[in-house]
């Protein structure tokens, strides 16, 4: 008898609902570390078991490439976003950090973050949706920056939230925090604390310099900031400095990496290099440590440095491992780390199970976002001087002249490491803007100095295409010209700001390049500057000789020349642009150097009513190591405080006119403007304030914001009151240890309103160990509503040339109504009144101390005085 089975037949429904339950529990269970039920420690654990050692060093590296076999897909490191997300399409940008500082607000530098934040995971979810997982497309940020502006000449203290390390710590802190989230299983992002440790220039020598200090000095000035960061804000990640530190690489130091970093402070993150800071370790004229790159590779891993920006770990490292220079568990131990990081942040789970992952694009460039980078800049705004309550101006003026070479200049309103911004809103466009019914008189006055024109883009009139006014492009959809150009087309000018949409549509990477060839041909005889500014790499040839080159930018650089050009005369121009990042950026500039700019400000100025002069600094001269050559500067660092001699001239050739003169300042370090402190009787810091900066200027002088920003940095009277720039001895540096007489002190800034202070309660005296409660009343006692920065200073007593004058210890940023109180209270710890010794350990002694509390640090007279404030003080024991 024969047996037939019958079976019914499935339906296509549930054979495909087979099929993707088959593969989802394949691709589930296919390795051990996709598992989300395990922990992230068994997770990393099977994950690094898996990898051969070239794969493990090939993670190390910031630009780390996908390991296909194991699912681990392409991931570069590198993103920045000191005041907003940067070099990664349009975003909202903020002040620059120095500007943050200036607020005096945690609260505000919290929200900042925020944003940032949420900018971020949505780009990056945008990128990785789209295949793009390049550099400044990630979650891992390489900021903030927390060192210690100790001196007014390093050009990157514009990075920095100002001179004292309390103030830093703070605003550091709500930064951290912000950027990193709430969540208790996923960062938001990584934040980096930076340059670890003991770093502030100059920039031309870090990359061979050993900086020495007191174990006091370290501890009481250099460390603090970066303490709070990992045991307050709980950063995953901290950057380690290019120079060495007593006698040890930064990112080589069992001092600081090892003792420091993670025995003492318990950190458990990962650390990172700055970029191409291993190199140092052996390259000749830098550190010099070691003798090869497999050697540095080693001694960087087994001090502690987990990732390398830049190439040295791979393939040394694997090289080192061969030779025994360093034992493979080391490389375990690094790795480990930075996948930490990544599972963290749900690199490797289902964007549904991370709630980060969910925020929508639409919050990039956000009103909400542009609103808060308006306040953030308004709330940065230091009235420095206001002489017979020139300011606020009358709206109801006829006619004002805008006159400086910052009034107009965009790239002021961003300092460096700055994303790029839809608005760009310039003192002079704002002050057009707010005075609808009066004649806006406008001149450049000056160059910002001596040899460094303003360059603008050269305009389609001076450009010739066979018939055509503009470029012939060619565009190719790779970097290095090959093939044939995907298209061809006349450019009207090379003004290109690309950002996220591609010049090629349906590019899948960001690597591209374009020629341009034509004519440039001048309308005027003289001498000009031509200058080629490019993200990452570009070549300018002129009259067939090749004048600008440079390659592999992170942050975009101008390259210039100078030429003599004749009226009417035809050049040929070719350029050549190479892009491998996601904001991409080019522009043909010039400048006719030979033209007055003086004698046109003058006449503008007599016409005028009222004189405002936007004078100041610009990133394009003060930065991280800049091969930028001027009198007064010096590599990115300045060799002078004061302002540029172009600028000196105008504003005395001004000023002489005898009309109403406001100064208005936009730099990122303190300057010794002594002659205007004498002689212009309103002066408003704005430092590089922003895409809004302008709004926020053009509100302070016309009274619709009440101004109530510190000054987060000594301003003082001359680089000759400064000690040697080497020299990281705090002896004579910031408010702390400075004992001439500044200019500006730090803490300074004044109000259209006036603040009394009355009812200072503290206790007589205190046990070594116990806080010291502190409350005063505070009142708006002007006719204007106002925000009021309340200062609380610490002085021992007992001193000596080492001991602070004073020390920050609380603030308070308030807001009060005219005639409104408000009871202010802090509570001083121990810590906050101990004597540091010379061995950096705190000692709490009995004696007496003195505490200040106000808008303002005592014992200033003249401008250095903030006439709309008060302070006081008064004595407090401390006994058995």
């Amino acid at each position: 008898m024969k047996l037939t089975l019958q079976f019914k037949k499935p339906s296509i429904t549930l054979v495909l609902m087979l099929i993707i339950g088959i593969w989802n529990s394949y691709s589930q269970s296919q390795f051990k570390y996709q598992n989300t039920s395990l922990s992230n420690e068994e997770r990393v654990a099977d994950l690094i078991s898996q990898m051969t050692l070239k794969e493990k060093v090939s993670q190390m590296r910031y630009d780390a490439p996908a390991i296909t076999r194991l699912g681990i897909p392409t991931y570069n490191w590198w993103n920045e976003c000191l005041h907003g997300v940067a070099r990664a399409g349009e975003a909202t940008v903020f002040p620059q950090a120095i500007g943050m500082g200036a607020t005096w607000n945690p609260d505000l530098m919290f929200k900042v973050g925020s944003a940032i934040s949420d900018e971020a995971r949505a780009k990056h979810h945008s990128f990785a949706n789209s295949s793009r997982r390049g550099i400044y497309q990630g979650l891992t940020f390489w900021s903030p920056n927390i060192n210690i502006f100790r001196d007014p000449r390093w050009g990157r203290g514009q990075e920095t939230y100002g001179e004292d390390p309390f103030l830093t710590s703070k605003m550091a802190v709500n930064f951290i925090k912000a950027l990193q989230g709430d969540d208790p299983k996923y960062l938001k992002v990584i934040a980096t604390a930076k340059h670890f440790a003991v770093h502030s220039g100059p920039e031309k020598s870090r990359h061979e310099d050993n900086y020495h200090t007191s174990n006091r000095d370290l501890r009481q000035t250099y460390l603090p900031a970066f303490e709070a960061a990992v045991n307050d804000a709980k950063v995953h990640s901290v950057m380690c400095a290019y120079n060495r530190y007593n006698d040890e690489a930064c990112c080589g130091s069992n001092l600081l990496l090892t003792d420091i970093l993670r025995n003492e402070w318990k950190f458990d993150g990962y650390v990172v290099s700055d970029c191409w800071a291993i190199n140092d370790f052996w390259e000749p004229n830098k550190h010099e440590l070691v003798d090869t790159p497999e050697e540095a590779a080693a001694l960087a891993v087994d001090r502690g440095t987990d990732l390398n920006c830049g190439s040295v770990f791979d393939p040394n490292l694997t090289e080192a491992v061969l030779k025994d220079i360093i034992k493979e568990d080391k490389i375990d131990l690094a790795l480990s780390r930075l996948f930490m990081a990544r599972f963290k942040l749900g690199m490797f789970d289902g964007d549904e199970n991370v709630k980060w992952a969910k925020i929508p694009y639409s919050v990039v460039c956000s009103p909400e976002h542009y609103q808060l980078s308006e306040k953030a800049a308004r709330e940065a705004m230091v009235l420095l001087k206001n002489e017979n309550n020139m300011l606020p101006l009358n709206k109801n003026i006829k006619s004002i002249a805008v006159i400086g070479p910052n009034a107009d200049f965009e790239q002021v309103l961003l300092g460096n490491y700055h994303g790029t911004p839809h608005n760009k809103i310039t003192p002079l466009k704002a002050i057009t803007k707010k005075l609808p019914n009066a004649t806006v008189y406008y001149s450049q006055g000056s160059e910002i100095a001596e040899g460094w024109p303003l360059l603008t883009a050269i305009p389609s009139a001076n450009l010739k295409n066979g018939e055509f006014s503009g470029l012939n492009g060619e565009y190719y959809q790779n970097q290095n010209f090959e093939g044939k150009p995907s298209f061809s087309r006349n450019d009207v000018q090379v003004d290109f700001s690309w950002l996220l949409k591609k010049p090629i549509e349906e590019m899948k990477s960001d690597d591209f390049s374009v020629r341009w060839t034509g004519e440039l041909i001048p309308e005027e005889t003289g001498k000009y500057r031509i200058g080629l500014k490019a993200r990452t790499g570009g070549k300018v040839y002129f009259n067939d000789s090749l004048r600008v080159d440079f390659t592999n930018e992170h942050e975009p650089k101008t390259g210039y020349f100078d030429a003599e050009l004749k009226k009417g005369k035809a050049y040929t121009v070719k350029i050549e642009y190479t892009n491998h990042h996601t904001d991409s950026q080019v522009h043909l500039l010039w400048a006719k150097t030979d033209k007055n700019l003086l004698e046109p400000a003058i006449e503008v100025a007599k016409k005028a009513e009222v004189i405002v002069l936007c004078l100041g600094l610009s990133p394009e001269i003060e930065g991280e190591e800049m091969p930028v050559v001027l009198e007064g500067f010096d590599k990115g660092d300045r060799s002078e405080i004061t302002l540029p001699k172009s600028q000196i001239k105008l504003m005395k050739e001004i000023q002489a006119l005898g009309k109403p003169t406001i100064l208005v300042l936009m730099n990122g370090s303190a300057l010794a403007i002594n002659w205007a402190g004498e002689n212009i009787p309103a002066i408003l810091e704005a430092w590089y304030p922003g895409e809004f900066g302008g709004n926020a200027i053009a509100d302070v002088l016309f009274g619709d914001y009440n101004p109530a920003g510190r000054l987060p940095v000594t301003f003082y009277k001359s680089v000759d009151d400064l000690p040697d720039f080497k020299s990281y001895d705090m002896e004579n540096r910031t408010y702390k240890f400075f004992k001439g007489k500044p200019l500006f002190p730090f803490g300074h800034g004044l109000s259209y309103t006036n603040f009394t202070y009355r009812n200072f309660a503290v206790p007589s005296g205190v046990k070594p160990g116990e806080q010291i409660p502190v409350s005063v009343e505070v009142t708006n006692a002007g006719a204007l509503n106002g925000d009021e920065v309340v200062q609380l200073y610490v002085s021992l007593d007992e001193s000596n040339e080492k001991t602070p004058i004073r020390s920050l210890v609380g603030f308070k940023r308030i807001q009060l109504k005219a005639g409104e109180t408000k009871i202010v209270k802090f509570n001083i710890s121990s810590e906050k009144y101990a004597y540091i010794k010379e061995n950096g350990e705190a000692e709490i002694r009995k004696g007496m101390i003195t505490v200040s509390i106000g808008g303002k640090q005592p014992s200033f007279s003249g401008i250095a005085d903030a006439s709309s404030t008060q302070v006081i003080t008064k004595k407090i024991k401390i006994t058995n």
